[in-house]
């Protein structure tokens, strides 16, 4: 489960731990209000030499969904800045998840359960149906047509549409269309709307692109990456967004943007975050990737494919695989007390949830490693069910 998807070089690889060491001994933290270091500069440069040319513009967070928080804040304050505050609603589709703090739950799906209790609470946005056609499937305009309907009644109070390009996480696990998030860039375009794109989970090569918006050729308007930005290391994110954006706020009557978390842009975050890019980039001798980790995880892709064997079995609805990813979709919610029970039993830890039983690996695990995981799901399945 690479430890929630982040940890894509597995653990303790000596090039993070160096690096986390080597800062150590100048500067643990310093308040990024008002103060820069070397270490968020270096990783701003990294960060807008690997995402499209657009984005031009870094803020450091502290987590996931506090770059998503500070994504939707820029959404929001851009057309406060323009003086159209009429455009105070976020768009996004249903099945989607971007994180637990108020504003993130308020652009979750609204119907899977996950904040039910906090439902009088959250502010109402306004969704569209997901994306249906999968992946690999014929597309179909009849996709985007609601996503349309909605942005032509309502563009003029929607500040901005936020969605998991091309995979649908931690809700459902589904992999859709790319010609989907062509389609909602000309949308966005069409109706002056923002696009902001939740990489967090799909950033840094899991979905066999850098990042998953590769898949269809687009850039947001604003995108938060996250995750495995630091290896699984230590805690840190960051929205990145266009001129466009940035200087929109900073016209404003508050030329800032009013967002500071304590360990925004942390030295030993940042600096381990340079490692970790480079690490992944790197095919020079002794790193991980000799042949590119585009060889890596599409080896890992290729093995996932053994996941199909057991298309036929009644228990499962589908078998899904992209990039280091792997979904077992069952008919029926799983039995996690037993599924997992199995497996810890063969010697492999896998966290399913709901109807799937999914995996998403490390880049570094051998071909051999990665057949144990594909023969241990398809030895519980059939053994349990």
């Amino acid at each position: 489960m690479s430890s929630w998807w982040c940890a894509v070089h597995g653990y303790n690889h000596p090039k993070l731990t160096a690096a986390i060491s080597a800062q150590l001994e100048q500067m643990s933290h310093v308040m990024f209000g008002g103060i820069a270091h070397p270490m968020a500069s270096e990783l701003g440069k990294r960060l807008i030499d690997i995402t499209p040319e657009p984005l031009q513009q870094v803020f450091l967070a502290d987590s996931g969904s506090i770059a998503i928080e500070v994504a939707l804040k820029m959404a929001l304050q851009y057309w406060q800045s323009l003086g159209q505050k009429n455009k105070n609603k976020l768009l996004t589709v249903r099945g989607g998840y971007h994180g637990d703090p108020f504003t993130c739950m308020s652009v979750g799906d609204p119907d899977n359960g996950r904040h039910d209790l906090f439902s009088h609470a959250i502010a109402k946005q306004l969704y569209a149906p997901r994306p249906e056609i999968c992946f690999d499937q014929e597309w179909n305009e009849q996709d985007v047509k609601a996503m349309r309907q909605v942005l032509e009644q309502q563009h003029n109070e929607i500040a901005a549409v936020i969605i998991e390009p091309i995979v649908q996480g931690a809700v459902s696990m589904r992999f859709y269309h790319p010609e989907y998030l062509r389609q909602l860039r000309a949308l966005c375009d069409e109706f002056s709307v923002l696009l902001i794109f939740d990489e967090i989970a799909t950033g840094f090569g899991r979905t066999g692109k850098l990042f998953a918006l590769e898949h269809a050729d687009v850039c947001p308007d604003i995108m938060a990456v996250g995750k495995a930005l630091t290896g699984g290391t230590m805690t840190l994110a960051a929205t990145i967004t266009t001129r466009k954006v940035s200087e929109g706020i900073s016209s404003g009557n508050a030329p800032m943007l009013m967002h500071g978390p304590t360990f925004m842009a942390n030295p030993l975050a940042c600096a381990v975050a340079c490692a970790s890019i480079d690490l992944l980039l790197s095919t020079e001798d002794g790193s991980p990737y000799p042949d590119g980790w585009q060889a890596k995880v599409q080896q890992i892709e290729q093995t996932l494919q053994a996941l199909h064997i057991i298309n036929d079995h009644p228990a499962i609805a589908s078998v899904r695989v992209l990039g280091a990813i792997g979904v077992v979709q069952m008919h029926e919610p799983v039995n996690v007390a037993k599924v997992q029970a199995s497996l810890v039993e063969q010697g492999v830890w896998v966290r399913p949830f709901g109807r799937l039983i999914y995996v998403m690996p490390p880049y570094i695990l051998t071909p051999e490693q990665q057949a144990k995981l594909c023969s241990s799901i398809v030895h519980t399945i059939k053994t349990l069910y």
